[in-house]
C-alpha cells in the first residue's frame, strides 16, 4: 500500500488544476490541515477507512469510518469515530470524502447509517455523490 505526503501547497496546485473536477475541492482539504495526520488508509479486509493522528502526549489514536457490504455492489457506511481531541478539525470529513470516493470509484451503491456521513453528502452537493446513495 503506497502512502504519499502533500504539502498543502502543493494540495492546492493540484486542486487549482483539476478547477473543472466536481468530486475534488479545497473545501476537503481546508479544516484538517496537519499534513503527517492527514493520510486516509483504506483497509479492505478489515473494511474502514483510518486516520492515524499522533496525539499531544506523543501516543497515537486513530479516526475510523466503518462499513460493510451487503452485496457485491451495495455497501452500508455504517460509523464514523473520531477521537475527542481531534474533533471538529476535519479529520471526519476526509475519512467521509475517501469512503464516498471509494463507493464511486467502485460503482458501488451507498446506504448510510452514519449520521455524519449523511451530513456531509448533504452539505456538499456540488461532489454529486447523491447519485450513488440508497434512501
Amino acid at each position: 500500500m503506497a502512502r504519499h505526503r502533500l504539502s498543502l501547497n502543493s494540495m492546492f496546485k493540484i486542486i487549482q488544476g483539476l478547477k473543472r473536477s466536481q468530486r475534488f475541492t479545497i473545501n476537503s482539504f481546508c479544516d484538517y490541515t496537519n499534513d503527517s495526520h492527514s493520510h486516509v488508509i483504506h483497509d479492505r479486509q478489515n473494511q474502514r477507512f483510518t486516520i492515524n493522528i499522533n496525539d499531544s502526549d506523543g501516543g497515537v489514536s486513530s479516526a475510523v469510518l466503518k462499513y460493510t457490504f451487503r452485496d457485491d455492489k451495495h455497501v452500508e457506511l455504517t460509523s464514523t469515530e473520531v477521537p475527542e481531541s481531534h474533533r471538529g478539525k476535519g479529520v471526519a470529513a476526509h475519512l467521509a470524502k475517501a469512503a464516498l470516493d471509494f463507493v464511486v470509484e467502485e460503482h458501488l451503491k451507498a446506504r448510510i447509517s452514519c449520521w455524519y456521513i449523511r451530513k456531509y453528502v448533504d452539505e456538499n452537493p456540488h461532489l454529486e455523490y447523491q447519485a450513488y446513495i440508497e434512501n
